[in-house]
Parts: C-alpha cells; structure tokens; sequence
C-alpha cells in the first residue's frame, strides 16, 4: 500500500499562470523600488510586508511626539503622496498611545500589516500599553471589529446598551 499523492498548488500551475505570476511579482517590484524613493523623502519607512493576499506593500510612519501614524501604500500603484491605509495614534503619556482612527479600504490585509507594524513600533519605543474605544459610529461593522481586534490579541469590552467599547493591548 501507498501514501495518496499530495497536491501542491505550486506544483499544479502551467506554465503561463507561473510567468504571469512573475511578472506581477517583477512589477510590484519595481513599483516598490520607485515608491519607496519618494515615501522616504517625507515619512520614515518602517518596512515591508505581504498582505493577506499577497501584495507588497510599504509601511511608513510619521511621529510627532504627540500623533503616531502607521500607513502603509501598495506596490501596484504609484505613490502620489497619499497612504492607502493608515492607523492614527495618540501618546497619552510615556507608556501609551491610544488609536484614534484606522482608515482605509477593508478586507485588503493592510489593517493586519499596519496593526502589527504598530505593535512593534511601540514596543521599541518601551511603550506598554495601546488602547482604542469603540464608539457609535462602529456600530455597523462591530463585529469585524471585534474580529480584528482579537485577532490581534487585543482585550475588547463592549458595553452593548450604551453602543461604545475599549480595547487593550499589552506586549
């Protein structure tokens, strides 16, 4: 008796999927290369990642001491001075930032990316602690919310009757 084959997608590509695959991976490349030259004339590249589908983007932040922004910009379009997503955060005191806002299209990956570029940025800077409130206004999407959230290992309470919340991460 013998084991049953396993399928690698890999494996199952032809061959025009392969060179079209490299090409888009050749190009998003480039791209990079070419965005990464105008983001680092005004932000401080952080890094770069792969979202949940696999698209390269570029992770940049600007920090004034008081605000924190993580943003973050694809690699299959030009960067034109605009972020296509970003977290907005803001110091409370030594040992905290507290987001504000995350903005941007959703389901991309770029929340994931940039969360945990946050995470990492803050723990570098010996910040303990981020926080965020739920509030009225993220009432039609709460669940995804809460989703991203634990997803992330946050703490998240929700106070249904009043439609707000917190959540809390620690390192």
């Amino acid at each position: 008796m013998f084991a049953p084959a396993t399928l690698d997608p890999k494996q199952d590509k032809n061959k025009e999927t392969l060179i079209e695959e490299y090409e888009t991976l050749e190009f998003q490349m480039f791209r990079m290369q070419e965005n990464i030259k105008e983001i680092a004339k005004k932000w401080d590249i952080l890094g770069i990642d792969q979202t949940k589908e696999e698209k390269w983007v570029i992770v940049y932040a600007a920090d004034d001491g008081n605000i924190c922004k993580i943003m973050a910009h694809d690699c299959e379009t030009p960067f034109l001075g605009k972020w296509d997503f970003s977290i907005h955060a803001q110091y409370k005191n030594d040992h905290q930032v507290h987001i504000d806002d995350i903005r941007g299209e959703e389901n991309r990956g770029f929340g994931s990316v940039c969360m945990n570029f946050l995470k990492e940025y803050t723990k570098d800077k010996n910040i303990h602690t981020i926080s965020g409130d739920i509030s009225e206004r993220d009432w039609d999407h709460l669940d995804r919310l809460i989703h991203f959230y634990k997803k992330h290992r946050f703490y998240v309470d929700i106070e249904y009757a009043e439609q707000k919340g917190a959540i809390h991460w620690h390192p």
